[in-house]
């Protein structure tokens, strides 16, 4: 198995620029940390290197992707101060779909665990895609990455401008719903359809005029106190009502 344990080596600089946005861009890679998420993400098929604590036995010692690094290269790539033991190195390659009938569009969400959230309750609600606005904070963020929990590998997330995309949705017969204070009816009083998208916003402006101008009906959620909920949960509201017609 090869080695590295030196700062300076050309592929640990290159690893390194992924801590960027820009840097996962350019080289279509990112990296995660941890057993559970380096195990998920070798059922996807994404894995391209996974780098281990030199000397650390472990299943994936076998796998011919795997590096042994020393801990100060683990700690120069990692994003947390947990002494990471296994990182890996993932591709980002866009899933498709071949049929949907479930659809999660977020306009703009910014806070990484809110993103990651939603796309955990989408997979775990079925759901078949989620579109995110180029607004929206960076997918392959490690925190949101992190908060996935694993999920990212399971379903297609895609960027997309999604004026656009209602429109592709609609012509593919579906109904696509809101969410907004205004204009809108409670949830439990919406127009009912198999096939659906749901369109949440940002934590602060909510869904852009433009976008909700695009959506077939608007929906709010029917409380007691306040007028709002964090969006991760208003999501899992919303989509746990939704998957049931």
């Amino acid at each position: 198995m090869k080695t590295i344990t030196s700062l300076s080596n050309p592929l640990i600089k290159a690893w390194k620029k992924l801590d960027t946005k820009k840097g996962r861009r350019e080289a279509k890679e990112f990296l995660i940390e941890g057993e559970h998420l380096i195990e998920e993400a070798l059922k996807s098929g994404c894995v391209k290197h996974i780098l281990l604590l030199e000397g650390l036995h472990h299943p994936f010692c076998a796998k011919e992707q795997a590096i042994q690094v020393s801990q100060k290269v683990l700690d120069e790539l990692s994003s947390t101060n947990s002494k990471a033991q296994m990182m890996a190195v993932c591709s980002i390659v866009e899933q498709h779909v071949q049929t949907r009938n479930k659809v999660v569009l977020l306009d703009g969400v910014q806070d990484p665990g809110n993103l990651g959230t939603i796309v955990r309750t989408a997979v775990s609600f079925g759901y078949d895609q989620v579109i995110l606005s180029k607004e929206c904070v960076d997918l392959y963020n490690e925190k949101v990455v992190r908060s996935t929990q694993g999920a990212l590998f399971a379903i297609s997330v895609i960027t997309r401008d999604l004026v656009e995309e209602i429109h592709a949705l609609k012509q593919e017969g579906f109904f696509v719903y809101g969410t907004s204070l205004h204009e809108a009816v409670f949830l439990k009083d919406r127009k009912k359809t198999q096939r659906c998208a749901l369109v949440l916003g940002n934590e602060g402006a909510g869904v852009s005029e433009q976008v909700l101008e695009e959506c077939n009906q608007n929906l709010m959620i029917e409380m007691d106190q306040f007028e709002s909920l964090n969006v991760a949960v208003a999501a899992g509201i919303a989509m746990y009502t939704l998957r049931y017609e």
